[in-house]
């Protein structure tokens, strides 16, 4: 089941990378026309309609992403699927068509079907297609509809499918609407409160990746909260929809940064220099972008005590945020990029009062790191014992070696991420070891035959921010923002 949920919380990041289009393309609309949604300028309404587009059919970019993320090949027969599959559920539990169904007026139908269209609908559709591919992507029929084997199977037993999920959720989905109403209204009824345990609850998920499911609540229109959907439109109201983004800005922005310099302030005089890149690459990122997890894996499992008060911090942040009506938006993380593009969002309320307070939490953080590091002797980068700084420095000396030596005996690739794939999949105990592997927003994602093979200590010499081993297949390792690039080196020399 662990698994299961990690795989599931990776599938969720690609439909999620394309909500910085979304963002990029309303930003620039709402900073063209402020006050009029586009109604007082052609232009901002042709950039926010192209937005808009993305946000108001995420339920398919789910199925699509899932099913791609869930399947063992990334195959376009299994995003086919999905497709075929979300169009038949959407369609045929239509009110109209529930309406006709049941034998009922259109307006005694359930108001969850007027919803139908939505992520939640999109995850299982992208399930079951990422399961009918993996099962008979490779069924061979008789001779007479041999035209329909394999690949060109999938499609047409997801469409039989979903016939089927239609006719359950024809029964259950107004139950579990419901269900997922009342959650969500139950949480906002926490109102700040609510939006602190989120905060808090996020940043405890981020180990195991399964924090993209928990967002999915707050942040789409699953549970009918849709935070970053309605923060984008007229159905938001303003200081209140942001709430469950606003305070990971001052958290993301300065908060990381100054934990970034504490830890770098921390290490030996001899060290500073060897660890300086990966602490300022790690708060750039950080700051811009929004993407916190190349500087919370260098200390998330050295010093636990330090991450619990980081998560209770963010928690902090997003109350302190809500109580006083704080909002801003975010497409993709609350980096810089997207606070920036959400200052003219007609629906940000005091956005520039996040400033502030991020300063505040650039310090908070900075001392409390300082502080902790040093009356605790945590192990962070730049801070390892004599031993291990020359073990280091031997390896560190030896590795254009090494490299060359890889690089020399491959088909002659010159790709200036070549040597490092080669390092990352040797760390992992080889290719023969390698089951699968695929990445998210900042990690190589392995499973494995057996991850006893994998060496953490090749692995971080690479320069990689941390190694998770779960269960006994698999790995992964946190690269940072340049993963993508990373990870298609490594499927090169895998294939």
């Amino acid at each position: 089941m662990y698994s299961f949920l990690q795989r599931l919380g990776r599938s969720l990041m690609l439909p999620v990378a394309v909500l910085p289009a979304a963002a990029l393309l309303m930003g620039i609309g709402y900073w063209i026309d402020p006050t009029g949604w586009g109604a007082n300028n052609q232009f901002a309404a042709f950039f926010i309609k192209s937005g808009s587009a993305i946000l108001d059919h995420l339920g398919i970019l789910f199925a699509i992403g899932v099913a791609l993320g869930m399947s063992k090949s990334r195959d376009g027969a299994v995003a086919l699927a999905a497709v075929v599959g979300f169009l038949v559920v959407t369609n045929v539990l239509a009110s109209d068509s529930v309406a006709n169904l049941l034998g009922i007026k259109p307006e005694e139908v359930d108001r969850g079907f007027s919803k139908i269209d939505n992520v939640f609908v999109g995850i299982l559709i992208g399930l079951i297609s990422a399961w009918t591919f993996n099962k008979f992507h490779q069924t061979e029929l008789p001779a007479a509809l041999a035209f329909f084997s394999g690949r060109r199977l999938v499609p047409i037993l997801v469409a039989f499918f979903a016939m089927i999920l239609s006719v359950i959720l024809l029964f259950i989905w107004p139950l579990v609407f419901g269900a997922l109403i009342s959650f969500g209204e139950w949480m906002l009824g926490l109102g700040a409160v609510g939006a602190g345990l989120f905060g808090f609850f996020n940043r405890l998920l981020i180990p195991t990746g399964l924090h993209h499911a928990l967002n999915a609540v707050f942040w789409f229109d699953v549970a009918g909260i849709n935070d970053i959907g309605k923060f984008q439109s007229k159905e938001a109201v303003k200081g209140v929809t942001g709430m469950y983004q606003a305070g990971f800005f001052p958290v993301m922005m300065f908060g990381m940064p100054g934990a970034a310099l504490a830890m770098y302030h921390s290490a030996k005089t001899q060290r500073k220099k060897a660890v300086a890149g990966i602490f300022l690459a790690g708060a750039v990122s950080a700051f811009l972008t929004g993407v916190t997890e190349p500087v919370e894996f260098v200390f998330m499992f050295v010093a636990p005590v330090l991450y619990l008060i980081h998560a209770v911090l963010t928690g902090l942040s997003m109350f302190i945020a809500a109580t006083f009506h704080w909002t801003a938006g975010f497409g993709f993380s609350a980096g810089f990029i997207d606070y920036l593009l959400s200052l003219k969002n007609p629906n940000a309320n005091q956005p520039l009062m996040l400033l502030v307070l991020g300063a505040i939490y650039f310090v908070v953080y900075y001392v409390i790191f300082r502080f902790a590091i040093k009356v605790l002797d945590i192990k962070t980068p730049g801070r390892e014992s004599d031993e291990e700084i020359a073990a280091m420095a031997l390896s560190e000396g030896d590795e254009v070696g090494v490299a060359d030596e890889v690089t020399a005996g491959t088909v002659g690739k010159t790709h200036k991420y070549d040597a490092l794939a080669q390092r990352l999949i040797q760390g992992v105990g080889g290719a023969d070891n390698v089951e699968s592997m695929t990445n998210c927003a900042t990690r190589l994602r392995f499973e494995l035959k057996d991850n006893s093979l994998v060496d953490e200590q090749l692995i971080k010499q690479t320069g990689s921010a941390g190694v998770i081993k779960t269960g006994k297949k698999n790995a992964q390792i946190i690269i940072g923002t340049h993963v993508q690039q990373v990870a298609d080196a490594v499927d090169e020399y895998l294939k």
